[in-house]
Order: structure tokens, then C-alpha cells, then sequence
């Protein structure tokens, strides 16, 4: 039995500012869905948030790209955004970008990772949820996770991993993509995803072994909004989804990437770098400097595509050390204020509000 997991995400309004979802917004969404899966559209369904995005996370047998689940997600957002709006809620509706729903979300504003595959036995999928950066805010912790030896035991100690995995990476600027495998062009995927605001992971499959070479264990949401947009409007705010366990990665060799506060793009207006914090859901709210941003994991067992139970996995004080040096990090780099490497460099702030400070000075340089 095929099973597709779908995670699809927008902002649709914030309480206060950017910070939060407001609960009901969460509540038309809950509502919305509860009402597909009587009517078959869906199979189960979670609702959550991570700061001011809102988070739908939906299982079915429709497969990817699916017109009516994409099109029941954009109706959950259009009257989430009506009820932004009545509650006065900040940035209502930003991340709608079109007027009419034709067919497919996909590059109408929301964010989406989904994943299409055969059940196993016992199936723990992890939905991972950032606020306030950018898809390529996953580069690093999706390499650790399957490929990386020194944080995934099992690559080194259980033969189903040890042949490795295939990455697709996406070239989001000249909108092309390639494969590696690994570990043989772990140096060249390397050079790639280091440049993580240009060449992002989107999926790893299985090289060989127990499961279906060409069904993905890892996806990430790629949508670049300025791309959208034009200009900026939002931070991307990226999803992922990863398989674990049984031919996979470990639960914990998952999420051992995030004790690592590693520094991300986005923050305040998109604009400075800053650490990835992992929080549980109820720390999900971004404050400080409207961050710094965050990240969410929610653990679940699938089982006939059903989803059993749900597991807030960062609400453990295991991260409490990771988080203490996340603010210690967001400390150090605040104290730059408006200088680089705080600040990202001018090429990424090309879809800013800086272009306009440009034009208003240009007639005043002179030739030196």
C-alpha cells in the first residue's frame, strides 16, 4: 500500500506581528480538514504551527500533486486569511500570492513537502517545521543525517545503510537540478550545498538495499517566495519530511544534527543571519528580534495511513544546552546590529527594501 504524506504551509497571519498563529486560525483549519476526511479527500490529518506559519499536515492515497488535496489546503487558507482579517491579524493572507486557486498550490505562496511511499511494517515519520530562514536552512542537518558517519552510526555500523543514499539537489537560481551519491561525491555534493542560498537538498532516496530505490526517505519544501513575489514578502520558512528507523537513519540520529545551533539566513525582515533554534511546540513563537528562528519536530507512527498519535521531540531538556547556546550565538551576532556577517550580504538582499534605499541615494555618488 502506497501512502503520501503532505506537509503544506503558509502565512496567513500573525498575532502579534509575526510572532504566533492565533488559535483561531488553527481552529479553521481543524475544522476544514475534519470535514475532508469524512468526505474521503483525506485520510487523517494534524494541525499545528511554527511561529506565524500555519501548518497543515495531511495523509492520503492521492499521491503528490494531488488537485483536490492541494486544492482543499488552499481553501483552508483563504478562510484562514477571512478570519485574519476580521481579527485584525498582521500580514493577513501574505503568502497567498494569487488570486484563484488553478490546479496546483505550487508556486501560488505556500510551502510544500510531500513524500509518496510504501508502507513498512512499522513506519516513524518526522515533520520538521522552521520559522524566520530559508530551504536551505536544512542543507546541513539533511547531510548529517545521511551522510554523515560521525552523527549517523548506522551508515558505519548497520549494512543497510552502509552502501549510502542519493541526494537531489536543486539549483533554486538557474532552476535545474542534479543527483549525487554518496558517500563517493560527498566532496562535490559538498561544494554544492555549502552554498546553501542557491543549492538546496529537496530529496534523498535509498541507493539500495530494503527499500524502493526511486520512493524518497527525505523531502524538503523548496518555494522561494521573492522568486514569486518579485520582492520580498516573507521569509520561505521551510518543511521537511524524514523517514526513520528499519533501512533508515535512527530516531535519534534524525535529530542529532539539531544540537547544532548552525547559523541559517532569515531573522528579522529576512535579512540576518542567525542560529537555528530547536523548540517545542509551545516555545514555537518567535520574539526576539522576531526570532531567532526556529525549528519544530513532530514525531508520528503511520500505519495504513493513518497517522498514531503525535510526539513533540525537541520538548526534552536534552536541547536544553543546544538552545542556551543558540541565544548565546543570537547574542554574539545582534551586537553587529546592522553590520555583515550579521546582515546578509548585498546579493541577498537584492528582493529587500535596501534596492530602495539605493535608488534614493544614486544620483548623490560620484566618480571617484
Amino acid at each position: 500500500m502506497k501512502t503520501t504524506f503532505s506537509i503544506i504551509k503558509a502565512d496567513v497571519g500573525g498575532c502579534p506581528g509575526h510572532a504566533k498563529v492565533h488559535e483561531r486560525l488553527i481552529e479553521v483549519a481543524e475544522n476544514k480538514l475534519k470535514e475532508a476526511k469524512e468526505n474521503g479527500i483525506i485520510k487523517d490529518f494534524f494541525v499545528t504551527n511554527c511561529g506565524d506559519d500555519l501548518e497543515l499536515i495531511m495523509t492520503h492515497d492521492k499521491g503528490e500533486d494531488n488537485e483536490e488535496v492541494h486544492g482543499l489546503a488552499w481553501n483552508v487558507f483563504k478562510e484562514a486569511t477571512e478570519t485574519a482579517k476580521e481579527l485584525g491579524l498582521y500580514g493577513a493572507g501574505q503568502d497567498l500570492l494569487k488570486d484563484a486557486f488553478s490546479g496546483n498550490i505550487k508556486g501560488m505562496g505556500p510551502g510544500i513537502a510531500e513524500m509518496e511511499f510504501t508502507e513498512r511494517k512499522s513506519e516513524p515519520v518526522i515533520a520538521f517545521l522552521m520559522d524566520k530562514t530559508e530551504p536551505g536552512a536544512f542543507n546541513l542537518p539533511i547531510f548529517r543525517i545521511f551522510a554523515d558517519p560521525f552523527n549517523t552510526a548506522g551508515l558505519v555500523i548497520d549494512p543497510n545503510l552502509h552502501s549510502g543514499f542519493v541526494f537531489e539537489i536543486w539549483d533554486i537560481k538557474e532552476h535545474k537540478r542534479v543527483f549525487m551519491k554518496c558517500p563517493e561525491e560527498m566532496y562535490d555534493l559538498l561544494a554544492l550545498i555549502g552554498a546553501k542560498s542557491r543549492f538546496v537538498i529537496k530529496r534523498v532516496f535509498p541507493k539500495e538495499g530494503k527499500l524502493p530505490s526511486n520512493e524518497p526517505v527525505a523531502v524538503v519544501s523548496t518555494e522561494k517566495l521573492y522568486q514569486i513575489a518579485g520582492e520580498y514578502i516573507g521569509k520561505d520558512d521551510p518543511v521537511a519530511i524524514v523517514r526513520a528507523q528499519s533501512g533508515l537513519p535512527a530516531l535519534g540520529e534524525v535529530l542529532e544534527p539539531f544540537a547544532f545551533p548552525h547559523l541559517v539566513s532569515g531573522w528579522m525582515r529576512g535579512s540576518h543571519n542567525g542560529p537555528i533554534m530547536p523548540v517545542s511546540l509551545k516555545q514555537a513563537k518567535c520574539t526576539r528580534f522576531d526570532g531567532p528562528p526556529r525549528v519544530v519536530a513532530i514525531g508520528f507512527q503511520v500505519k495504513n495511513g493513518m497517522l498514531t498519535g503525535y510526539e513533540d521531540l525537541f520538548d526534552d531538556p536534552a536541547f536544553d544546552y543546544t538552545r542556551q547556546k543558540a541565544m548565546e550565538i543570537a547574542e554574539y551576532m545582534r551586537r553587529h546590529g546592522p553590520f555583515e556577517p550579521h546582515r546578509l550580504p548585498l546579493e541577498e538582499m537584492e528582493y529587500t527594501t535596501l534596492p530602495k534605499v539605493m535608488e534614493k541615494l544614486k544620483e548623490r555618488f560620484e566618480e571617484v
